[in-house]
């Protein structure tokens, strides 16, 4: 069996579509740059720091679930929440960068993938879906948990999703596409839950300590903080 993870190898996915991917993503992050100039204040810097150093450490944690296949947690949907879309991705992608050129986690040709993955996927599409479950859900410390936890469970599918699409398009490997896919769709939902429920208790204590650092909420204070707010004021 061939090695199958979140983060991708060199040779799994062949060099037009790597190329493709790694195009697509210096395009998008550079967008993420110029995005991100208008989010970035005194306080949302030292939150992408600490967002970033959380995920580096929790991407580090590989653990063997078949064997040749391994998993981790992404961190995509907590860098969205805490610190925005725009910052958010370029966390995830500094963390990628950080792992392929100086641990060897993820190939360095294969960088573009892991980027699109896992930051890009990983951040605008958590975005989009965190979004839309704000508007529906109350606005309570309960209401923000559950959404993050749903958001957090999607973007690991989503992710896991991108690798498939690619190796769809220009896998090397002998692992027929049906076995890819339901391996890491099946491993990555596991995950999803055990992220959906790190991000949501992670969130979920940010907001009741600090709502004004979570930028999910911005606009949108949960009642019973806004509350909490007034009285302390």
């Amino acid at each position: 069996m061939e090695p199958v993870a979140m983060h991708i190898a060199d040779g799994i996915i062949n060099g037009p579509t790597a190329t493709a991917c790694a195009v697509l993503a210096v395009a998008l992050l550079g967008l993420c740059v110029v995005k991100a100039r208008s989010d970035l204040d005194d306080r949302l810097v030292p939150m992408a720091g600490l967002t970033a150093a959380f995920i580096f450490a929790v991407q580090m944690l590989n653990f063997p679930v078949l064997l040749g296949v391994s998993g981790h947690l992404l961190g995509g949907a907590l860098a969205a929440a805490l610190v925005g879309p725009w910052v958010g991705a370029l966390c995830v992608a500094i963390v990628l960068i950080v792992q392929s050129l100086l641990f060897a986690d993820g190939g360095i040709t294969a960088l573009g993938l892991n980027i699109v993955n896992m930051a890009l996927i990983g951040a605008f599409v958590t975005y989009g879906v965190l979004r839309l479950l704000l508007k529906a859900l109350p606005r309570t410390a309960t209401g923000v948990s559950v959404a993050v936890f749903i958001t957090a469970v999607v973007s690991v599918a989503a992710g896991a999703s991108g690798f498939v699409v690619e190796y769809a398009i220009g896998g090397t490997t002998n692992m027929p596409l049906p076995t890819v896919t339901g391996t890491m769709l099946g491993l990555h939902l596991l995950i999803g839950l055990g992220e959906g429920l790190i991000t949501a208790a992670t969130v979920a204590t940010v907001a009741k300590t600090r709502p004004d650092l979570v930028y999910a909420l911005k606009g949108r204070t949960p009642a019973p903080l806004a509350a909490t707010v007034k009285g302390a004021a």
